[in-house]
C-alpha cells in the first residue's frame, strides 16, 4: 500500500502500517519469496518487520483491514469496547467494485511460487480500491 501511496503522492493524507493477529513472527521479515516477488515488481519490503496488532491501533488508525474472516474475527475480538477504527476485510472495497471475486486473501505460503503472484495481484487490487474509496470519503 505504501508503494501506491508514494506513487500517488498521498504521503501527507494517508498513513499505513501492517500488523498480525498473532505474535509468532514479531520482529521478523516476511517470507523471502514474498520479498523477492515484490522486489521484482519494484517494491522494497526489506524494511518491514512483523508486529502484533495493539490496542492503540484501534484509535491510531481510521481503518483496520483484515486479510480473511479468521483474522477479522480476531481483530474484532481484540477491539476495545470504545474505538474509532472501522474494521473491514481488505478485499471488501475491491469486491464491491467487482474487481475481485474473493473476499479473503489466501496465505501465499500454501500456494507455491504462483501463490505469491496471486496474492500480489489481490493486494494490488485491494490497495487501488481502498485508495479510490478514501478519495471519495
Amino acid at each position: 500500500m505504501q508503494h501506491k501511496i508514494n506513487q500517488q503522492r498521498l504521503q501527507q493524507q494517508v498513513s499505513v502500517d501492517s500488523a498480525g493477529t498473532h505474535a509468532y513472527h514479531v520482529g521478523e521479515q516476511s517470507d523471502p519469496r514474498s520479498r523477492a516477488f515484490a522486489a521484482g515488481q519494484g517494491i522494497d519490503m526489506d524494511f518491514i518487520r512483523a508486529r502484533k496488532i495493539s490496542v492503540n491501533d484501534y484509535d491510531s488508525f481510521d481503518y483496520i483491514l483484515a486479510m480473511d474472516e479468521d483474522n477479522l474475527a480476531l481483530i474484532e475480538y481484540y477491539a476495545p469496547d470504545q474505538h474509532d477504527a472501522q474494521i473491514a476485510l481488505f478485499l471488501q472495497a475491491a469486491h464491491e467494485l467487482g474487481v475481485v471475486s474473493e473476499l479473503a486473501v489466501p496465505d501465499p505460503y500454501y500456494g507455491g511460487d504462483s501463490g505469491f503472484a496471486h496474492v500480489f495481484d489481490l493486494v494490488n487490487h485491494g490497495c487501488d480500491a481502498w485508495l479510490a474509496k478514501l478519495a471519495n470519503v
